[in-house]
């Protein structure tokens, strides 16, 4: 029985390397991969996912508006559907992924953030967490060694963001893995020890 799949994790945690790894095992095979990618996601080309080792491969290009659903039986059967950026499908859309696993009974893996810059659920993925039948947290590090979770926006002079529309696309140049704790202490070191109005309460102690 076919599986919907979110594999996520936080930036540079080699999500998009996985993804095309996870192709090319299936072509190994002889399988036919439908890969996809929503439109939004143009750092490296329209139709171009590109990882940060060098792998690449061209994918099927999604805009907010199509029915995913009724573009793959359009175009054909395939054996797997592989998505990069699955978090910026909208949430109608991984229903249409949801009903091609369960009526075509074709697999379906998503690999994408979990949350935004300011912690909270892309849309699309909070349909993935809902929907999913297999949830796994691909897990990369903080500077400081613990587990990374948040996607740190940064400035050009390496300064924390707090505000701004939540998507934003860039690389290295605009975001940092970070744990929680060094998220929030930096932000604090920013304000001057100062909590930041409206984003967190200041500690007790």
């Amino acid at each position: 029985m076919a599986k919907l799949y979110f594999k996520y994790g936080a930036m540079g945690s080699s999500k998009s390397a996985q993804a095309l790894i996870t192709k090319f095992n299936y072509e190994e095979k002889g399988m036919r991969v439908w890969l996809i990618k929503p439109s939004v996601d143009t750092r490296d080309g329209a139709d171009l996912i590109r990882s940060r080792i060098g792998l690449e491969a061209h994918a099927q290009i999604i805009t907010p508006e199509q029915d995913i659903a009724a573009e793959y039986r359009k175009i054909g059967a395939y054996d797997v559907i592989i998505s990069d950026e699955a978090q910026f499908f909208t949430p109608a859309q991984i229903d249409q992924l949801r009903a091609l696993v369960d009526e075509e009974d074709i697999p379906v893996l998503c690999f994408g953030l979990r949350t935004d810059f300011l912690t909270r659920f892309f849309p699309g993925s909070q349909r993935l967490m809902e929907l999913a039948d297999s949830l796994t947290e691909i897990k990369t590090v903080c500077s400081c060694g613990s587990k990374a979770t948040v996607n740190a926006r940064i400035d050009a002079s390496g300064r924390i963001v707090t505000s701004g529309g939540q998507i934003l696309l860039g690389g290295n140049d605009s975001y940092v893995a970070m744990c929680h704790r060094c998220w929030k202490k930096k932000i604090r070191a920013q304000a001057g020890q100062l909590s930041v109005e409206g984003f967190f309460p200041p500690d007790k102690n």
